[in-house]
């Protein structure tokens, strides 16, 4: 897939999954379940040589949308996409990482949390601001806040989005949403609990699909 399908397929589900594995079966399961409920994108958290192989045995799926989570170097960054991470995401901006992405022509999605920091990574070409954390600066009261001087920037709201706040998210005005052990809870995985993770993936579509029909009716109402 292209750069811009990547990203448009991210915003059509609504739903970028942040899973931590320990095997390469562990994320073999964790994407089988949720590609079956409707989510055919994982993010796989980078933490050591075994994540890597994980992402090199995810992308021969050529159905699944598999990328590299946490990636805070620019070495880093090389090893996944060699490994055949499809996009790159970041807890914070770092520009080295953001270069890399654009030389290979694969979307980046680095993390932000102030008006300078969301400002520095759109202007250095970021597919995605990823609004990290969100729960503990106030959560969607806190992306509401920074649309208002950024409304072009399309924004992943990240950390600590659950079932409850996941529509006000996106009222708020972000594009998809980050979400972790509240689509797939650790030890779902550990313990092969493929009935929690496909309930959990529902629930959230479910609410994703509610929240765009109200919004988008709310919208065609105003225009009246």
């Amino acid at each position: 897939m292209t750069r811009l399908e990547v990203a448009a397929k991210i915003v059509s589900v609504g739903i970028l999954p942040a899973v931590r594995v320990t095997s390469v079966d562990d994320a073999l399961f964790a994407s089988y379940e949720l590609s079956h409920a409707g989510i055919p994108i994982i993010e796989i958290t980078v933490t050591d040589a075994g994540t890597l192989a994980a992402i090199s045995e995810l992308a021969k799926n050529k159905e699944l949308i598999v990328g590299a989570g946490e990636v805070v170097h620019v070495e880093i960054a090389r090893q996944c996409y060699n490994a055949g991470a499809m996009f790159i995401t970041s807890p914070g901006f770092d520009k080295d990482v953001v270069d890399f992405a654009h030389l290979k022509d694969c979307p980046v999605f680095p993390g932000a949390l102030t008006p300078t920091e969301v400002m520095a990574a759109w202007r250095a070409g970021s597919d995605f601001v990823k609004v990290f954390p969100c729960e503990n600066v106030g959560g969607p009261r806190y992306i509401r806040a920074l649309k208002a001087p950024f409304p072009d920037v399309p924004m992943i709201a990240a950390g600590g989005v659950h079932e409850e706040t996941a529509g006000d998210f996106l009222r708020a005005g972000a594009s998809a949403l980050g979400i972790g052990g509240a689509l797939v809870p650790r030890d779902s995985i550990q313990l092969r609990q493929s009935h929690r993770i496909r309930n959990l993936s529902k629930r959230f579509h479910g609410i994703i699909d509610a929240t765009r029909k109200e919004m988008a009716s709310v919208k065609a109402d105003n225009q009246h």
